[in-house]
């Protein structure tokens, strides 16, 4: 019997539910990056109209950019996924977390932090409080701007130091971890703006750290090693669920908690790589130690 090299018009109508089906595909995750986008618009808008008398806005500004974690996080999943991987959503991608992550946060930072800091402080303490404020908003910003080019145009991101080879580490505090640290500790306050001169202070410091560590070349988690497609994923399972219940019923203390112990993770680890280096030789590359087993 010969094979059919010509298909019949019969055939090429059953392929064209296939062919729009894998085109439609290729918007699911961009869907995602849209609602990540969306997110990012609502802090903005929450922001602007946070005042000491309605500090709930603040505070819903900092859920938008948590409910923002999970569809950054989501896209890019569904998009390997469904093996529907673009540079038209990677681009996307990226200016929404410049938007969400980056614009978002940093306005939020400076109007919860400085704005609305007590009249009762001197107005010149006040004054150069909120000038500071400000340009370490802007780092914050533009740190996080510089965390995502140098990850976009990095073929192969390695923790250069330390770190060894393979994904299961970043290069920097990624901009969502950064943009975390800033939305848990709102959302932790419930909304209430600084008003304090020593917190506003302890805050500008907060907002410096997290600006530097998203530059830096220290390594942190990047948790891609967790294989959801696993044979036995009942664990994780059981895991997300006490993860997400507990949130769901202490989120202040619980976002709080996650996002200061992955912030400070890269200290750790930073600390521990220099302890080894003093003590003794670097431990093994990825290959020398497959070579060797």
């Amino acid at each position: 019997m010969e094979p059919d090299l010509y298909p019949t018009p019969k055939r090429r109508r059953e392929d064209q539910p296939r062919r729009r089906l894998s085109k439609g595909l290729y918007i699911l995750p961009s869907l995602f990056t849209t609602a990540n986008i969306a997110a990012g618009y609502y802090a903005i808008l929450q922001v602007t109209h946070g005042t000491p008398a309605e500090p709930w806005h603040f505070d819903n500004a900092a859920k938008a950019i948590g409910f923002a974690f999970l569809f950054d996080g989501l896209d890019g999943r569904i998009a390997r996924m469904t093996k529907t991987s673009s540079d038209f959503g990677r681009e996307l991608d990226s200016l929404a977390d410049v938007i969400t992550f980056g614009v978002a946060p940093a306005m939020l930072a400076f109007m919860w932090g400085f704005r609305e800091m007590s009249p009762a402080i001197p107005p010149e303490m006040f004054g150069r409080l909120v000038q500071l404020g400000a340009i370490a908003s802007f780092l914050f910003l533009m740190a996080g701007a510089s965390r995502l080019a140098r990850f976009n145009i990095t073929s192969n991101p390695q923790p250069s130091n330390p770190g060894r080879p393979g994904k299961k580490y970043f290069v920097g505090m990624p901009i969502p971890a950064g943009a975390g640290v800033i939305a848990a500790v709102v959302h932790f306050s419930s909304g209430s703006p600084v008003v304090a001169t020593w917190t506003a202070i302890t805050w500008l410091l907060l907002i410096v750290a997290a600006a530097y560590l998203m530059v830096s070349t220290w390594r942190f988690n990047s948790f891609k090693d967790i294989d959801l497609r696993s044979r036995q994923p009942f664990r994780l399972i059981v895991l997300f669920g006490l993860l997400f219940a507990a949130i769901w019923y202490f989120s202040q203390w619980v976002l709080f908690v996650l996002a200061l112990l992955y912030m400070f993770s890269g200290v750790f680890w930073r600390l521990q790589w220099i302890f080894r280096r003093k003590s003794g030789p670097p431990p093994p590359s990825y290959k020398e130690a497959s070579e060797t087993s």
